[in-house]
């Protein structure tokens, strides 16, 4: 009895914990065996290594505006047509074009050495002379915005906050504030120029691009990105305690408008009142690697899905639309052009694939009450590659939140960002990084999600807030 005496007040306690503590069970739902099907054929499917594979090698680089852009998405489809994709057209729209020229930086005192660097999408240019100025350390970006407004006349700021792997990769979102909008603060605290280390979890040589922002009325300074290494080193001579000088050349300019254009393809079904599935990622690349990661994978995965439901047989109830955005990295021009090109049309769901290749680990969604059976099938559907449901609300991303925006329901299939920030726009985003088998239980993922939500019988209405 005495032995026993612990686990039953043990027991007392548990059987006192609130109902309201205690996580409610999903409800049992049956597999659907043609989504499972499909989902499994997927895991030995090579088609969305072939595209990446074949982006990567037959274009490279697709910065948005250059001849390379125009040239992916001629390829984009011809390859779509390939694949089988009824539908395949390009819809053009114009956006203003940045351009990047010859860009260099070195310490001239007092410890003389050249560094690594990138200018910042947006970014102003040097005189051609360039710039030589002291250097004002900022540990983060919050020191940045703390200083007195005018202390930066005559200077080059240097943000050196640092990040750290995250799954969910939400570190991006808290340490790429530097990135974002330091060139902005830096600008009107009165910085003749401003240099960040890299918003990247590596510590390698290779800088990471990306874009940053001036208000209206702020005028653009030139801003760059230091690879991690250099970022690193030029914050060792700062507390070294002597005086450092910088020389910084930036020839970037701003260019006018130009076309870029959204390449659209099709599984056409058999109910056009139930909603258009959409899925896709985006075309356009930084300029330092070939954008294998960043986005071709993105591309890859949801048109090796789509085609696999495509394939699978019977025509699905909700058209399947996939689309291979045009512009996302030098400011979304391209999710916001679909959503104003399609803005009558009725949407079922939205998502996008946009976090390189690595395995789903989670699912969100914002289905309305009415269509919440879906994700249960969906949860079933998915648990098989190790996938988990998540209670958050999905954010959708650059190319569909605007789409998403109108009331639209949205479902993210997160990927780990554990390793993706040490490539994330730099001279190694090459298809070296992607990992075959990974990408596989991504398309399987997309395929099962793909294939419940065309397929669902249910009715997928609008997003209402508060509800």
């Amino acid at each position: 009895m005495t032995r026993i005496a612990p686990f039953l007040a043990a027991c007392a306690v548990i059987t006192a914990v609130p109902v309201v503590a205690q996580r409610a069970a999903a409800p049992a739902t049956a597999v659907d065996a043609k989504v499972a099907a499909l989902r499994d054929q997927a895991l030995t499917d090579d088609t969305a290594y072939k595209i990446v594979e074949g982006i990567t090698t037959e274009v490279g680089p697709r910065m948005t505006g250059t001849e390379a852009e125009a040239r992916a998405r001629v390829w984009s489809v011809a390859k779509l047509k390939a694949l089988g994709f009824k539908n395949v057209r390009i819809e053009t729209y114009q956006l203003p074009i940045w351009q990047r020229g010859a860009e260099s930086a070195e310490i001239v005192s007092p410890y003389p050495q050249k560094l690594r660097l990138v200018g910042l999408g947006n970014s102003g240019a040097t005189p051609p002379a360039g710039l030589t100025l002291p250097v004002t350390y900022f540990a983060s970006y919050n020191d940045l915005a703390l200083a007195p407004e005018g202390s930066l006349k005559g200077r080059i700021a240097f943000v050196s906050n640092s990040m750290q792997p995250t799954q969910d990769g939400s570190s991006y979102g808290s340490q790429g504030t530097a990135r974002f909008i330091g060139p902005n603060v830096a600008a009107k605290k009165g910085a003749a120029a401003i240099v960040i280390r890299s918003i990247g979890t590596d510590q390698g040589r290779g800088p990471h691009a990306g874009t940053t922002n001036f208000e209206p009325g702020v005028t653009p300074i030139p801003a760059a990105a230091l690879s991690v290494s250099d970022a690193a080193n030029l914050e060792r001579m700062i507390k070294l305690g002597k005086p450092v000088t910088m020389r910084l050349i930036l020839d970037d300019h701003q260019v006018g408008m130009r076309e870029s254009g959204n390449v659209v393809a099709e599984v056409p079904g058999t109910d056009s009142k139930a909603g258009i599935v959409l899925v896709g990622g985006h075309l356009d690349s930084w300029d330092l690697g070939t954008g294998a990661i960043d986005d071709g994978a993105g591309i890859a995965i949801t048109a090796a899905a789509a085609k696999i439901v495509m394939d699978g047989g019977e025509r699905p109830r909700r058209t399947i639309r996939v689309v291979w955005f045009g512009d996302e990295e030098s400011g979304g021009f391209g999710g916001l052009a679909y959503a104003k090109a399609h803005a009558g049309e009725r949407h079922a769901t939205a998502a996008e694939s946009d976090f390189g290749a690595d395995r789903v680990w989670r699912f969100e969604s914002s289905l309305p009450p009415a269509a919440k059976p879906i994700e249960d099938r969906l949860a079933v559907a998915l648990a098989p590659l190790g996938i988990i449901r998540g209670a958050d609300a999905p954010h959708g991303g650059t190319d569909v939140g605007p789409t998403i925006a109108t009331g639209v329901a949205g479902i993210d299939l997160n990927q780990s960002g554990q390793r993706y920030f040490d490539y994330h726009h730099t001279p190694e985003d090459t298809l070296e990084r992607i990992d075959p088998e990974q990408l596989r239980q991504n398309v399987a993922a997309w395929t099962a999600m793909i294939a419940t939500v065309a397929n669902a019988p249910e009715e997928i209405g609008p997003i209402v807030p508060g509800k």
